[in-house]
């Protein structure tokens, strides 16, 4: 009994899980002279006994895990009850932990009747254990689950604790940024650092498709920068269709294009919803298979609710900046957007050599056109206008009035001769264009300038333009040109 007291008051007076395991087997080798002893513990998910610390075992014999019904442990967890063989060699249930073994006692480690672990103890004695031993051994095992329930628990309020205060740091960190790029990426990194996972990634939706928008952490990407991925393929489609949680347990034998990164293992994936809209997808990453668990959900939950509102207000706050960036009349940007994007193109073009070009044009005559048919026909052609250099041109290319009848294009990854040859299908286009209710063609003038070629500056990339369109117009309108002394195209 003295021997109990000081056991149970050794292992319940800490709460570190790693603490309690250790002085278990401290007990045991100490206290009951055991030279090998294990502990094992069940993993409900995979329904396998895991030996997570041990003393006496043979090299590599300590990472080996068993389905909850092999061997003799298995044999007590079944049973939920010492399991004892005096003679291993005549005991077909035994599975070799150290080959000087002759007997083994496998006591099951019970929680309100549920098995949590087994308390394996062996000896190179053949019939070591009597029964006063088990029985005293079977005891303390009591006194151990106990202790390793409490770590359990205690492990899981510092959970819940770190991860309460990691989703309030994600809130006051979304809350703080209003650009949804900016916002994508901190949101990203705030999350892999807190929850401690291999990759975290966020995938927001866009008509058929869901856009790879930001990621962060240490595991490989398997697509390419701005990946889309159909909104029918699995996990997506199951994700969206039920506005549920998706856990993926073991994903290292599936093709790298549904893995999306390299190393991933296991995947958890939540929807991200914000008014009953969802926008997209939040991604949790592991490289090893089975990492997420269900308690785990709803903390992570959580997080996916603050994502979806914080990108939800970018999105609100991008609309009203583009509000007041959009020309009232004609419905595009206007000479303020232009002033802020020809400063990042030309970041852009400077940092990764890939080229930006500047389109001037001007309506010619425009005046004329006001007088002869008033100013209501003159906004339509304006209008008019602005939509086929929209449509022209592509997704990622800027059109803004830069002021009257004038406009200015920002071309993204595009040199001088590519620019010239937009500008001139614009031309042509305009040209051939039948206004309603304008009985003559209405044609443009336009001057193209591109970096480096005409300019490292704003000031130089306008001036050239400026200059090119100033050309276009003394040479006798509808035409394009690179500079003053530079070749036009006419019509």
């Amino acid at each position: 009994m003295a021997v109990l007291y000081d056991a149970g008051q050794a292992v319940l007076s800490t709460f570190d899980l790693d603490e309690v395991l250790q002085r278990i087997l401290a007990i045991a080798r100490d206290y009951f002279h055991l030279r090998k002893v294990a502990i094992l513990l069940l993993n409900r998910d995979t329904n396998q006994l895991c030996v997570r610390s041990q003393v006496g075992w043979d090299e590599g014999k300590d990472i080996i895990s068993l389905a909850a019904h092999q061997g003799i442990t298995g044999a007590s967890v079944s049973r939920k009850q010492p399991v004892y063989a005096p003679d291993v060699s005549k005991d077909s249930r035994y599975i070799c932990a150290a080959q000087a073994t002759r007997s083994e006692l496998a006591i099951p480690l019970m929680v309100r009747d549920e098995v949590v672990g087994v308390l394996d103890c062996q000896s190179d004695q053949l019939n070591h254990f009597d029964s006063e031993t088990i029985e005293l051994l079977t005891l303390f095992s009591t006194q151990a689950s106990i202790a390793l329930e409490n770590a359990r628990l205690y492990s899981l309020e510092r959970q819940r604790a770190r991860q309460l205060e990691a989703i309030n740091v994600i809130a006051q960190q979304s809350t703080a940024v209003m650009e949804l790029e900016e916002l994508l990426t901190r949101v990203c990194s705030v999350i892999q650092k807190a929850f401690q996972v291999s990759q975290v990634s966020l995938l927001l939706r866009d008509e058929c498709d869901l856009v790879m928008r930001a990621f962060h952490g240490d595991l490989t990407p398997c697509f390419p920068p701005g990946g889309r991925f159909p909104v029918t393929q699995k996990p997506w489609s199951q994700v969206l269709a039920t506005s549920g949680t998706v856990i993926e347990k073991d994903l290292s034998h599936a093709p790298e294009s549904l893995r999306l990164f390299k190393e991933s293992a296991s995947r958890l994936s939540i929807p991200m919803i914000a008014f009953g809209q969802t926008l997209g997808v939040l991604t949790l990453h592991s490289s090893g298979v089975n990492a997420f668990r269900e308690n785990e959900l709803q903390s992570l939950e959580s997080v996916a609710d603050i994502c979806a509102n914080s990108i939800q207000n970018a999105h609100f706050v991008e609309r009203v900046k583009q509000l007041a960036y959009l020309d009232g009349l004609t419905g595009i940007f206007n000479r303020r957007f232009f002033e802020l994007r020809i400063l990042e193109e030309i970041e852009r073009a400077r940092r990764y050599g890939t080229g930006m070009a500047v389109i001037m044009a001007d309506i010619d005559q425009f005046k004329n056109l006001n007088d002869e048919f008033g100013h209501l026909l003159g906004d339509e052609a304006l209008r008019q206008v602005s939509s086929i250099f929209h449509q022209q041109l592509r997704k990622i290319d800027v059109v803004c009035r830069y002021g009257g009848e004038e406009f200015a294009l920002l071309l993204s990854q595009t040199n001088a001769d590519q620019a010239f040859a937009v500008a001139e299908k614009l031309r042509k286009t305009v040209e051939g264009w039948q206004f309603p209710g304008v009985p003559r063609a209405i044609t443009i003038s336009a001057g193209v300038a591109a970096f480096p070629l005409h300019g490292k500056t704003r000031d130089d990339l306008v001036r050239a333009a400026d200059s090119g369109l100033y050309a276009a117009k003394q040479s006798g309108r509808n035409r394009v040109c690179l500079t003053k002394t530079a070749q036009a195209a006419t019509g």
